[in-house]
């Protein structure tokens, strides 16, 4: 996946200056974003603070460093069973 050109902040202080009352599709244009762009960050980061953004990462990223030492544990384990399993 295409790494984002905009970071948390300033996807935040987009959608702020949007509820602030400027016109959606006049963001879009300034920022060079699709409307899909901005529903998706309006679904995703609506209403959070930047403090809020940096933890949801944060969360995400170690909650993902978690997932791959599950999934290498359970490899492991496959493996080890396979191994006591077969007869000498």
């Amino acid at each position: 996946m295409k790494p984002s050109k905009f970071n948390e902040a300033q996807i935040i202080d987009i959608l702020r200056e949007a509820e602030a009352g400027a016109k959606t599709a006049g963001l879009w244009r300034r920022h060079g974003i699709s409307n899909s762009t901005f529903y998706a960050w309006k679904a995703r980061f609506g209403g959070m603070e930047v403090s809020d953004a940096k933890r949801l990462k944060a969360l995400e990223d170690e909650n993902a460093r978690l997932k791959r030492l599950l999934a290498e544990s359970l490899l492991d384990q496959a493996a080890l069973k396979d191994l006591l399993s077969r007869k000498w």
